[in-house]
């Protein structure tokens, strides 16, 4: 199946096969359909996935899915990008890589420049239930939407890099979650994917290529190497479809 969305301000065209449809995502929104009901609340969704492997997308296409089937509860996918730290405070602030003291916007994406107190707590909100807004984030802006999104609905399926990292802080996201997905793909991959994306952000393919190497690729390993275990593990391989791998 082919499916086509605007994400982060970046027009993108995905393939789903059938047999993935049948096998691997109707089964899992039939399965949080059903625990949905059983816990008689709003529960979350977690589902992590390095950079690149088209996480956003996937749960937009998962959203799109429960709508479309009478008997799924209908799935709201929001992403944690929305949690970028603005591109002021990386600009004017530092960390440590490599052993040599940098500004964080030189390394944009990792866990450093993410706000992960204002995640957990906006993300209990959500947990609290009723209509809580949700921020997004504009590649073209470089900057987070403040409420761009409110969230009003039972299954809520929240997408990020690190929402399984096993790291401080990072690694308590998933006592909040009812359910956790870990998606897994190649490391060449992923790399090119990467520097597609940066280069459709308005960056030429010399300074994509610079980024993703230097910066991108570092949080990918990440994911792949220092991530939790799931309950449902997918991996995405050569020709972009899904697949299942035991955690």
């Amino acid at each position: 199946m082919n499916y086509s969305i605007n994400i982060n301000g970046i027009d993108v065209d995905a393939t789903y096969s059938d047999k993935s449809i049948k096998e691997i995502f109707n089964p899992l929104l039939e399965h949080l359909t059903a625990l949905q009901k059983e816990k008689g609340r709003r529960i979350l969704v977690l589902l992590a996935a390095p950079p690149g492997a088209g996480k956003s997308t996937l749960v937009s296409f998962l959203q799109t899915l429960s709508e479309d089937h009478e008997l799924l509860s209908d799935i709201q996918a929001i992403g944690m990008d929305g949690f970028h730290r603005r591109q002021e405070y990386l600009l004017s602030h530092t960390t440590i890589r490599d052993g040599q003291e940098i500004k964080m916007v030189e390394i944009k994406g990792a866990p450093v420049t993410f706000d992960l107190e204002a995640l957990r707590k906006r993300i209990e909100m959500v947990l609290s239930g009723g209509s809580i807004g949700w921020p997004s984030y504009d590649r073209h802006l470089h900057n987070p939407v403040e409420d761009a999104t409110v969230i009003n609905r039972d299954i809520v399926l929240l997408e990020g890099n690190y929402l399984l990292l096993d790291e401080d802080g990072w690694r308590d996201l998933r006592d909040l979650a009812d359910y956790t997905i870990l998606v897994r793909a190649d490391e060449d991959m992923l790399r090119k994917r990467l520097i597609d994306r940066k280069a459709k952000s308005g960056n030429s393919r010399e300074k994509a290529e610079k980024f993703v190497d230097y910066s991108d690729m570092a949080n990918v390993r990440l994911c792949l190497n220092k991530s939790l275990s799931a309950d449902l593990e997918l991996f995405i391989n050569q020709d972009g479809d899904f697949c299942k791998r035991k955690p």
